[in-house]
């Protein structure tokens, strides 16, 4: 064998060890939330339940900060091998008009997978307020321009802008009264400090069960299971509708047949008993639709909250 035809075949082997490599390597997957808040939980999930479907390892790795943005920005510039993948949330979607800039394009720069779940939330008063429904509440903010508040976990957040977009469509004035974290605004709501709160489900249906909340509404478009008797806020406002979601990407320009594997495996593990089984408990919905469906979804968001967010004067903090 020549000199030449022996580089050529020891490069050819050395580029098929290295594609073997990245094969087997463990795939991460970047949360840009902090540890033990719904989307960390629905990452290590969804991670668990993919790792057996691919035969390799999802190890879930916690990016907090800037509403998601610093872990987006990795897995936007990540190779495409689909070894580097994203679980985002709405805020994805809400962050293209919140930030005047951003490191990343969040549809160019991204392979949308699959909407893994979505969170309808709750909107719920202390006991004492004097509102017991929707219409009885938008009635008494009518009256009192002003002198009713929102607790806000974080601005920005889809619980912010599901509070913004009641506002615009009802046409009442509350205030925001903004928190760090979902935990001491939920208390201040308990307390009476801050008369409302829009708040995911699992957050706060155990306060209302004990009588420590009233609700008034859901977010979704119908009624949920767990509270039949609570009408959905779109009874009241037509077209009104503001549930959370959480979604699986991966760097844009991934190969189809990596887009495909990935974006199965996602579904399939989405598709198990234990898995539903586990959202439910967590008050969330399991989704698992696909990249052809879930790419159109993200940029009707993106147009959705975009007017939201401009009516809210919301700012980055």
């Amino acid at each position: 064998m020549k000199r030449r035809d022996i580089l050529i075949a020891a490069t050819t082997a050395l580029a098929g060890s290295a594609r073997a490599q990245i094969g087997n390597a463990p795939i991460r997957l970047l949360v840009g939330a902090p540890a033990g808040g719904s989307t960390d939980t629905i990452a290590r999930t969804l991670a668990a339940g993919m790792g057996p479907v691919l035969g390799r390892t999802v190890i879930v790795e916690n990016r907090p900060g800037a509403g998601g943005n610093i872990a987006a920005e990795v897995v936007a510039k990540a190779p495409p091998d689909g070894n580097t993948l994203l679980l985002s949330f709405t805020s994805h979607a809400i962050n293209a008009t919140l930030y005047p800039t951003l490191p990343f394009d969040p549809v160019k720069d991204f392979t949308a997978l699959s909407c893994v779940a979505t969170s309808p939330s709750i909107l719920v008063a202390h006991p004492s307020l004097p509102a017991n429904n929707v219409r009885e509440l938008i009635a008494l903010a009518k009256a009192k321009p002003g002198q009713l508040n929102f607790a806000i976990g974080a601005l920005g957040s889809s619980l912010h802008m599901a509070g913004e977009a009641f506002k615009m469509q009802s046409g009442v004035y509350i205030v925001n009264i903004p928190y760090r974290g979902t935990a001491p605004a939920v208390q201040d709501v308990l307390a009476g400090q801050v008369q409302l709160m829009f708040a995911a489900v699992g957050n706060v249906q155990q306060h209302i069960k004990a009588g420590k909340l009233k609700a008034l509404g859901v977010t979704s478009a119908k009624r949920l299971p767990e509270f039949p008797d609570l009408p959905a806020i779109a009874e009241t406002l037509p077209g009104y509708e503001s549930s959370a979601w959480f979604g699986l990407f991966g760097p844009a320009r991934m190969p189809p047949e990596t887009t495909r594997r990935l974006a199965d495996a996602a579904r399939q593990a989405i598709g198990e008993p234990a898995m539903r089984k586990r959202f439910d408990s967590e008050g969330v919905i399991a989704v698992g639709n696909t990249p052809e469906q879930f790419a159109p979804f993200v940029q009707s968001e993106i147009k959705r909250w975009a007017q939201v967010v401009k009516y809210s004067g919301a700012r980055p903090e």
